[in-house]
C-alpha cells in the first residue's frame, strides 16, 4: 500500500474552531482517550470551510491525531480536495497521510500558492 503526504491539503484542527460531526453511530472512551464515530460520517469545521466524508472517524485525543477510514472525500470551499481510502491527520504535526485503497490511487486537487509580486527598483 502506497501512503502520500498532502501538503496542500488542512483539514480541521481540533485545537481551532468548532468541529461537528454527524454519523449514524458515536462513542468515547475517556480510558483511551479515543472518539470513534461510524456509519455515514460527515465532518465539518465551518471556520476552514471543510467538510469530509468517510465511514468511520476517530479522534485520538492523547495523541493528537485524527483518521478517517472508508471511502473518505474532503473538500474545502477554496477548491482542495482529496479522495483516499484512509487519511491520518497529525494534528500537532499540521500534516496529513493519505492512503489509497488496494490496487487504488490517492486523488487530491488544490491550487498552488501565487508568488507575491516582487516590487520592480527604479536605476
Amino acid at each position: 500500500m502506497v501512503a502520500s503526504a498532502v501538503s496542500g491539503w488542512q483539514p480541521a484542527q481540533a485545537q481551532s474552531g468548532l468541529v461537528t460531526i454527524e454519523s449514524d453511530q458515536q462513542m468515547a472512551d475517556n480510558n483511551s482517550g479515543v472518539v470513534t464515530a461510524l456509519g455515514n460520517v460527515r465532518l465539518i469545521h465551518q471556520e476552514r470551510g471543510v467538510v469530509a466524508t468517510s465511514r468511520q472517524a476517530q479522534y485520538f485525543t492523547k495523541e493528537d491525531r485524527i483518521v478517517l477510514s472508508g471511502d473518505v472525500d474532503v473538500s474545502q470551499t477554496d477548491g482542495t480536495s482529496i479522495r483516499a481510502e484512509r487519511l491520518t491527520y497529525l494534528l500537532d504535526q499540521d500534516r496529513a497521510i493519505a492512503q489509497p485503497a488496494e490496487g487504488a490511487q490517492v486523488f487530491s486537487q488544490w491550487k498552488l500558492q501565487q508568488p507575491a509580486a516582487q516590487p520592480v527598483e527604479a536605476q
